[in-house]
């Protein structure tokens, strides 16, 4: 592993041409992506992405089912609508318009953002679909209609002597798409991470926190924890509210759990209430304002059962939060080098999350610790320009893609 680390280094030391001046004209780019929403990683890296591509001159269009939240003014949406009773006949469907669609565009270029045909270049920041089924799924999952489907679709894109170049966010991921797929190493290009770089003081830090329990009517003594994301079973939420439960009762008075996405409560709320801790659970849906709470939080909780990166965690750095989560994502890796927050080992136990949660609300010394690390850490670290280099590649990929056809 040390020796494949070592051969995808970031791209920061290679140099790319303008293309647009280059090439004498702007590349065409079509974007695909199956859903947007604005509180999702992978939709957010698509639209910036894609907003970067078109900075520099390029022609962008975004083909996909449905979009929910603000247009952007820098890049074309083509929509096309979501039809099918199932995943399956509804991607079946997006198949067919985009055969009949695409060549219309004469697009230079192809980028997908979800495992679709005949791409140039695949953002994988999804976790490997055969792995998860290998080692989380009864054998006779294998026999179901689904299992081919994605099965199928991912090993269209990782298959050896495939075409997409691919793009990942870790390299947590790489062994295991060779391992299923043979994958030439060569088509795998690592980024760097890709957040927001947020620059503020410890008093506005300060008055972010009142600001926000005061709005929220909780009190300024409580311990203010964490859950941020979209996918509520995928990402640990039910693990959480179990650890809430296990707390002896002193300390749970005074947590209080803000769990903000965009994911139907239903299932979570209720074994809140059957624990008997629903007045310590507080669901707050999507949100624009989520780096007010990372700003006022005391800990972020993300003990997430399949993870391929996890932007979370380094919005947490950025914002001084200490984190506890699971060392299946593949960011975990930035929380144990800033040495700010607690990655629990695989495979995940209940208890081991209880007392680590337990241990972590007790030491306040240490979460200001973790907090002053985090911070020192974010500030030395490449975190942010993901986006650049993403396009770096696609151009790259592109022109060769343009060289070829002349």
């Amino acid at each position: 592993m040390k020796a494949l680390v070592e051969r995808f280094e970031y791209c920061n030391s290679e140099v790319y041409y303008p293309f647009t001046e280059a090439l004498g004209y702007s590349m065409k780019i079509g974007f695909i992506l199956f859903d947007y929403f604005p509180y999702g990683g992978l939709q957010r890296d698509c639209l910036k992405t894609a907003e970067v591509c078109a900075n520099r001159g390029h022609q962008v269009t975004i083909f996909t089912r449905t979009w929910k939240g603000k247009p952007s003014a820098k890049v074309t949406v083509k929509l096309f609508g979501r039809r099918g009773v199932s995943n399956i006949s509804r991607n079946r469907h997006f198949f067919k318009q985009l055969a009949k669609e695409l060549p219309l565009h004469s697009l230079d270029g192809i980028v997908g953002f979800n495992r679709v045909p005949n791409l140039d270049v695949y953002f994988a920041a999804d976790p490997c679909y055969e792995e998860r089924v290998s080692s989380l799924k009864p054998f006779w999952y294998r026999w179901m209609p689904r299992y081919h489907h994605f099965k199928h679709l991912e090993q269209m894109v990782f298959e050896r002597g495939a075409k997409p170049e691919i793009l990942l966010l870790t390299d947590h991921e790489i062994p295991l798409y060779q391992k299923h797929y043979q994958t030439e190493i060569e088509r795998f290009h690592l980024l760097p991470p890709g957040i927001p770089q947020w620059i503020f003081s410890e008093k506005e830090q300060t008055q972010t926190r009142q600001r926000v329990l005061e709005e929220q009517n909780w009190k300024g003594e409580d311990k203010l924890l964490l859950f941020v994301g979209s996918d509520f079973k995928r990402k640990g939420l039910d693990r959480i509210i179990r650890g809430l439960a296990a707390l002896p009762t002193t300390a749970l008075q005074h947590c209080r759990l803000a769990v903000i996405g965009d994911d139907s409560p239903g299932a979570f709320a209720r074994l809140a209430s059957s624990l008997g801790i629903q007045h310590s659970i507080h669901f707050l849906g999507g949100r624009d304002d989520v780096k007010d709470f990372f700003l006022s939080a005391d800990l972020l909780l993300h003990p997430a059962r399949s993870e391929a990166a996890g932007m979370v965690l380094l919005e947490a750095l950025v914002a001084g939060l200490p984190v506890l989560t699971t060392k299946v994502c593949g960011y975990a890796s930035h929380i144990q080098r800033a040495q700010a927050g607690k990655a629990l080992d695989i495979p995940f136990t209940q208890a081991d999350f209880d007392h680590q949660l337990e241990t972590i609300l007790k030491e306040e010394k240490k979460r200001k610790e973790w907090h002053q690390n985090a911070l020192n850490y974010a500030a030395r670290e490449d975190l942010y320009s993901c986006h650049e280099k993403a396009v770096d590649i696609i151009e790259k990929v592109v022109s060769k893609k343009i060289n070829q056809t002349d």
